[in-house]
């Protein structure tokens, strides 16, 4: 088998690119990242010294990035499920929404995360105020473009999609989507429902209670 994912299932980024993975049933090996898959670790590390993770190995070529590797996949293993339009407009559009859902949910998302695993003493109760009040910014933006869509680029589940779903998830953890945001809650429902993502979710379960914030109730 030439594809190998380092990843750990709690890990959103690595639910981004499983969710491609499995949305079109792409063949590839696990190879986790935990204290008890040590020999995936120290070759993850020596492959990958910026040890951000996934990443995917195709053959002896190496892809980092989450959004470069569903890239990658729709180059190089395409299936019936086009998270890339192959018109070049459409997917300007994917790409944007998925910088949206990269940049401005998951950043301050895990700014959040960050501050809590920080000793005692040095926090960061202004930076938390601020992505706290820019995740309240990109949800109502969001749930006006998703007043008129059912996907995040349209009417097409799309890479901006497979970001969508871990990262509105746990921002909605970490800081609620306001019920007022319907269009949003709807938005992220309909992902939720979404089996290559329920899938991910699933397997993300023994780990939840690792979620720095606590797991909702519900959620266990």
């Amino acid at each position: 088998m030439s594809l190998q994912l380092f990843y750990h299932p709690l890990s959103s980024y690595s639910m981004k690119a499983l969710i491609a993975l499995y949305e079109n049933g792409t063949p590839f090996e696990y190879r986790m990242l935990s204290p008890d898959h040590a020999s995936n670790y120290q070759q993850f590390a020596e492959i990958w010294p910026i040890q951000k993770f996934p990443i995917l190995l195709d053959g002896e070529r190496m892809v980092v990035e989450a959004s470069i590797v569903i890239e990658h996949l729709a180059l190089y293993y395409p299936g019936p499920v086009k998270l890339l339009p192959a018109d070049s407009k459409a997917a300007l559009e994917v790409r944007m929404m998925d910088r949206f859902f990269d940049n401005h949910i998951a950043t301050p998302q895990q700014k959040l995360v960050a501050d809590v695993l920080r000793p005692d003493g040095e926090r960061d109760s202004h930076g938390v105020a601020e992505a706290r009040r820019k995740l309240d910014t990109a949800y109502a933006w969001l749930d006006k473009v998703m007043a008129s869509r059912t996907w995040a680029a349209g009417e097409e589940f799309s890479m901006a999609d497979c970001a969508a779903a871990p990262f509105l998830l746990y921002a909605h953890w970490s800081h609620p989507i306001p019920d007022k945001h319907e269009h949003v809650m709807a938005y992220l429902r309909r992902l939720r429902q979404r089996p290559s993502f329920a899938r991910c979710w699933a397997e993300a379960k023994p780990y939840r209670h690792m979620f720095p914030l606590g797991v909702p109730v519900g959620e266990e």
